[in-house]
């Protein structure tokens, strides 16, 4: 039986664990030099069920999917995707992060479940988010920050799996997130100083508070594990009606010789075909 034979064979009888994925062995594999992935927000808002999403996204030549949990996997795997983001674990919410040392016990607990979970079927990245300042100093939440990821590193290096926190921007959608700005977030994994505690790189969010996107990732490249997308303003299509050239990023991202994935997660504009939208942001990011 052929190795492609048997995935979507094995997907309903609990065989799938510890399998290799195959998206090499699709004949429509992702062409470029990048691995590209999705979230379900590029379907829009219908009522696509989960096997179509994966169908569609391995068709246009993706190898990951983002943010999913641990039922969804083995339809993943069915199509040859790579759950390429573990979601929070265990209900960990953007506002209440590791920047208080009151969430540490609650948040690494969920942590290592999380990688536990996702070295056991080839996830490779888990998020964690700073949570919001309310009140606290940059530095203090940094300091508390800091001591929480050093508390899991070994336990991610020892599985093999990157712990993740995103920046996300706080002006227009996560007011008082503290993580929010590249030069802290850089800080901050590289005071932890491990392979794997790194940054999820959400371009969108970036280009709203930082800007200078290009230059950012060229300079700090070593400590971004992952990459998502989206369009300024709106956090829309990738394409242009929004302000960024992302082919020129996708081509800065390529020859820094990014290994890992990169995301989409903008939604389609109502009205939008949202499969010829991800065709497209496919297109734009393929170099």
């Amino acid at each position: 039986m052929r190795r492609r034979d048997f995935l979507p064979a094995a997907a309903g009888t609990g065989m799938l664990t510890g399998l290799a994925y195959a998206a090499e062995d699709r004949p429509n594999a992702q062409k470029g030099r990048l691995k590209q992935g999705v979230t379900h927000g590029v379907f829009g808002k219908s009522q696509m069920s989960m096997e179509d999403k994966c169908r569609i996204a391995a068709e246009l030549g993706c190898t990951g999917f983002d943010l999913v949990g641990p039922k969804d996997w083995p339809t993943l795997k069915k199509y040859s995707l790579r759950p390429t983001m573990y979601p929070p674990p265990d209900g960990s919410t953007i506002p209440f992060g590791l920047n208080r040392k009151e969430n540490h016990e609650k948040i690494l607990a969920s942590l290592r479940k999380g990688i536990d979970t996702a070295a056991e079927w080839g996830a490779p990245n888990v998020i964690t988010f700073s949570g919001n300042r309310a009140g606290m100093s940059d530095q203090e939440g940094m300091d508390n920050c800091v001591a929480g990821l050093n508390s899991i590193k070994k336990y991610a290096e020892d599985k093999g799996v990157t712990v993740c926190m995103e920046l996300l921007n706080s002006k227009v959608d996560h007011k008082d997130y503290m993580c929010d700005h590249a030069v802290w977030g850089v800080e901050t994994v590289r005071r932890v100083n491990s392979p794997r505690i790194k940054l999820l790189y959400d371009i969108y969010h970036m280009q709203i508070m930082d800007g200078d996107i290009v230059r950012t990732i060229r300079e700090n490249i070593q400590w971004l594990g992952h990459f998502h997308t989206g369009g300024n303003p709106g956090r829309k299509e990738i394409d242009d009606t929004q302000e960024l050239n992302y082919h020129f990023v996708a081509k800065a991202i390529a020859d820094l010789g990014y290994q890992g994935c990169v995301s989409h997660e903008y939604s389609p504009k109502q009205g939008n075909d949202p499969v010829k939208s991800l065709e497209q942001a496919i297109a734009i990011m393929t170099v």
